[in-house]
């Protein structure tokens, strides 16, 4: 019989995680000797060795993997428990842990005022994170429920559209292309873009785009933060697509124009991301019935505030 404690499974996962003893044995508070000795003893009670070293770093064998797989659905089932026991007890709060994509982040503090207007007691976790990030956190369960772009096959997610998300081409209000319209996507893929990383979900859709039509994609500025995008398209630098939500308060003080260019806008949508079979809170389940009723609400909020 395989004996095991949940402390070594959860030094495993920061072992993995951070591919070295010395920075996994600061996330859970131990010495690296302490750290070393916990992978050896579950390594002897699993018979077989878990990470093997290459150069200078050190990956998961085989056996290794399938032991954080493990050790992963184990901490899934532990929070189902968790989630049930509450329920038994009729517990009211609880926490709430969110991961929102970056261009969410605009929406999803009115709509977590919102929400708290309505259950106080709820504990918020929030992270505004990349979408690399974001489906890390849904594959490691560290999060309830996430709010993103479609997200892709085969991670096992399940998601629900809850809000359109018109993305668009913005300008500075003296660039030429200002004043002209029904502008072609071949005229667009002349001028200089200020585009997001690769990886993001909305490089990912304007990549598209352009290759439906032929055309390549030439960024002359990367960025990671769509702040920087606005500022950069604010200071001539370039034109930029980003979603119509980010750009509210800018396109009403006359900083920021939207091009009527053809193919534009490119409709997308929002959604409500989980686990498949993740059994969620009564404040998860509660915060994910109010997005899918709320969400579009809580926009229309913010563009007549803007």
């Amino acid at each position: 019989m395989i004996r095991l404690t949940l402390r070594q499974l959860e030094i495993l996962e920061a072992v993995a995680h951070h591919g070295s003893f010395s920075r996994a044995s600061k996330d859970v508070h131990l010495t690296q000797p302490a750290v070393s000795m916990q992978i050896k003893q579950l390594e002897e009670s699993l018979g077989l060795p878990l990470f093997e070293h290459v150069g200078k770093k050190i990956h998961l064998t085989e056996a290794g993997k399938e032991t954080l797989a493990t050790s992963h659905a184990i901490g899934r089932e532990l929070d189902n428990l968790e989630h049930t026991l509450a329920d038994l007890r009729g517990l009211k709060g609880g926490t709430l842990k969110v991961s929102v994509a970056s261009t969410a982040s605009y929406f999803a503090a009115r709509l977590m005022a919102l929400f708290r207007q309505v259950h106080p007691e709820v504990r918020i976790s929030l992270n505004v994170v990349n979408r690399a990030m974001l489906l890390q956190h849904l594959t490691n369960n560290s999060v309830d429920l996430a709010l993103m772009g479609r997200p892709p096959e085969g991670l096992g997610l399940t998601a629900q559209p809850f809000m359109d998300n018109p993305l668009v081409v913005i300008a500075s209000p003296s660039h030429p292309f200002a004043k002209i319209r029904n502008i072609p996507l071949a005229r667009l893929a002349e001028e200089p873009l200020v585009g997001r990383e690769p990886g993001s979900g909305t490089r990912g859709a304007v990549e598209n785009v352009f290759a439906e039509h032929g055309l390549e994609l030439k960024v002359a500025m990367e960025m990671n933060k769509n702040e920087a995008i606005k500022q950069a398209v604010e200071a001539g630098l370039g034109l930029g697509v980003v979603s119509l939500h980010i750009v509210q308060s800018e396109l009403a003080s006359g900083e920021l124009c939207v091009l009527d260019v053809q193919g534009f806008p490119l409709m997308r949508e929002w959604y409500l991301v989980q686990r498949e079979g993740k059994r969620l809170s009564p404040a998860a389940r509660a915060f994910s019935e109010f997005v899918l009723s709320e969400a579009k609400h809580a926009a229309q909020l913010d563009a007549t505030a803007s």
